[in-house]
């Protein structure tokens, strides 16, 4: 699955220099599998059942773990920091800062092995010495942001842990992943996390309560590119998919494409859909609101001209801490949006 305005693919990062260093890497790591466990976590052994349904071992509790920039954000906030050595994804902007979906991860502590789609810098990655590798999945089997025509090689390198993130409510994929952090020593007891899930429980709530005060507020999610406008799919996109659960009512694309994630739209048919909101996605990789003013079809639309837009992660942080900001500012968009049509 490639969400709107990912590019495609680079080639890999691995360079004729580079050979060398990463076959001894294969070798040291790849000759010493985990041994396979069956009894769960203990002093001397870990495992995990990741939603490939496959049961990930390791000797002992992995310290070293390579993630996903987003998911290694949400293993911070179950207090993980320590154990985070290297992410890939987007994770620092042109000036320096973090990309928001690095939450609270401290971006100067990590090594960044790829910082845009397709990136991921092998050579690195075995230098780390990870003991695990976590990312999301969107389709079966395949682990987000991994490139794949260096897959087979990440792969061997340490085990995999890959978290579902599609085609369910987005409070799967955080229980998931606090279940993840459990096992790898967080304490979800913790001040910091128990406040942080009341949060979250009273955000839902808050939107809940915001449909009913201001019912039949239309919402469409959706991606500006050059040429497209993505309009996506709340019967895939999970976050989405909980939104309708607590009220929302959020526009369904008649046609979406290949993984049913989103409709491609031209510019000319940008208004196929009513809308009294638009949450537009807010990655540095989508046109933001000032990038659209020279697209005429967009300054038509009645939520543009309203000025009815809030910004949208369609790859949020999944942890109570980092959705529950997500769902504050989409009840006060909607208590505070007008009926347009």
């Amino acid at each position: 699955m490639r969400y709107p305005n990912s590019p495609m693919p680079r080639r890999g990062f691995f360079a004729a220099g580079g050979a060398a260093v990463l076959t001894l890497a294969l070798a040291a790591c790849g000759s010493s599998d985990p041994a396979p466990s069956s009894a769960g976590q203990s002093a001397k052994s870990w495992s995990f059942v990741d939603d490939r349904k496959e049961t990930v071992t390791a000797a002992a509790v992995p310290s070293r773990i390579v993630a996903f920039t987003g998911t290694a954000a949400a293993l911070v906030d179950y207090g993980l920091q320590d154990k985070i050595v290297g992410v890939f994804g987007e994770t620092k902007r042109a000036d320096g800062s973090p990309e928001p979906q690095a939450g609270d991860l401290d971006v100067n502590k990590v090594t960044i092995l790829g910082n845009v789609w397709g990136e991921f810098n092998i050579e690195k990655y075995a230098a780390l010495r990870p003991d695990l590798l976590v990312t999301h999945m969107y389709d079966p089997g395949a682990l987000w942001y991994v490139p794949d025509e260096s897959k087979d090689k990440i792969v061997k390198l340490a085990p995999t842990v890959a978290v579902s993130v599609a085609r369910v409510p987005m409070t799967e994929p955080i229980e998931r992943y606090a279940a993840l952090a459990e096992s790898l020593g967080a304490d979800l007891g913790a001040p910091k996390v128990t406040e942080a899930k009341a949060r979250f429980e009273a955000a839902a709530e808050s939107v809940r309560k915001a449909v009913a005060d201001n019912p039949g507020i239309k919402v469409l999610a959706a991606s500006g590119s050059p040429d497209v406008l993505y309009v996506s799919n709340p019967e895939v996109n999970t976050d989405l998919m909980y939104f309708a659960q607590l009220g929302v009512e959020i526009v369904k694309p008649d046609k979406p494409g290949d993984g049913g994630y989103y409709e491609n739209l031209s510019w000319e048919n940008a208004d196929k859909y009513d809308a009294d909101l638009i949450l537009l996605d807010n990655r540095s990789t989508a046109l933001q609101p000032k990038d659209l003013t020279s697209k005429p079809s967009w300054a038509k639309l009645p939520a543009v001209k309203a000025g009815q837009i809030i910004g949208w992660d369609p790859v949020p942080r999944f942890s109570y801490a980092g959705a529950a900001p997500i769902l504050e500012g989409l009840a006060t968009a909607i208590r505070n949006a007008e009926k347009l049509g």
